[in-house]
């Protein structure tokens, strides 16, 4: 990549299943610091997106680089750099929120001298240091996503990958994970790049947003400059897909609740 503060790039981007084309020749670049978010319905290629980009599924065609490096030549680089939050249940039910981030601490290969006060650190960002040593089934959805995001920024990423990491939440779940990832960003400069369908959360929160259908991107730009783009005087984020794509958009329990309802997104994403 030519520019280091580029922190994302991708260039005429293209994944098939088969016959099928997720991503079309996909192009756009998350700079550092932004909260970059994709938009769109369940189907429109923005989980095959953020797969290829923490290189978890290769490209048919295409390139990408994070943090300057190829996603599929240099992966082992990129993996170093960036923390995912997948849509799936990715905390252990049967350990402490403690014992969660001990594993991650030791996964993301933290000195020993270190870990310890990394993930005391970690909890307390995100608000769950009175949980830290309850087990994690007995948390709300909300809590189970706060320390998802904790695991993921154990070893301090460059860059946060969050696919839907709201869903399943009820509204005042999904406020409190936004505050500690506002708080996140601010104190730590982290670029977030996010996947959604809850269009109101990409409003508030993203300073840029591509628009999704049919895997390619229909619209690209900051939240009021598309909205202004329509015409249209009171223009919201769903009219600006309704108008791009012809389409509308459509998604705070326990851990049991939460694993079903990112089970059912998944089939369904």
């Amino acid at each position: 990549m030519e520019h280091p503060e580029t922190m994302i790039e991708v260039n005429e981007l293209v994944k098939r299943f088969g016959e099928h084309t997720a991503v079309d020749r996909v192009t756009f670049s998350v700079e550092q610091g932004e909260v970059f978010g994709l938009l769109g319905p369940n189907g429109a290629g923005k989980s095959t997106i953020i797969k290829m980009l923490t290189t978890l599924l290769p490209p048919t065609a295409g390139r990408a680089f994070v943090v300057g490096f190829d996603v599929t030549s240099q992966p082992m680089y990129v993996r170093q750099r960036i923390g995912y939050v997948p849509q799936a249940l990715s905390a252990d039910g049967t350990l402490t929120g403690y014992e969660n981030l001990q594993v991650f601490a030791s996964l993301y290969d933290l000195p020993r001298s270190i870990r310890d006060t990394r993930v005391r650190e970690a909890l307390a960002f995100m608000g769950l240091q009175d949980a830290a040593d309850k087990l994690v089934r007995t948390y709300s959805g909300g809590m189970i996503r706060r320390l998802e995001v904790a695991q993921a920024m154990l070893h301090q990423p460059q860059v946060l990958f969050l696919d839907e990491p709201t869903v399943g939440l009820d509204p005042v779940a999904r406020k409190a994970v936004w505050e500690h990832l506002g708080q996140l960003r601010v104190q730590s400069g982290m670029t977030i790049f996010l996947t959604t369908h809850y269009m109101e959360e990409a409003d508030s929160l993203c300073d840029r947003v591509a628009i999704m259908h049919l895997g390619k991107v229909m619209a690209l730009g900051a939240p009021s400059d598309l909205k202004a783009s329509i015409g249209n005087a009171g223009a919201t984020l769903d009219d600006v897909f309704a108008h791009y794509t012809g389409n509308t958009l459509e998604s705070g329990g326990s851990y049991r609740e939460t694993a079903r309802s990112r089970r059912t997104a998944r089939r369904l994403g």
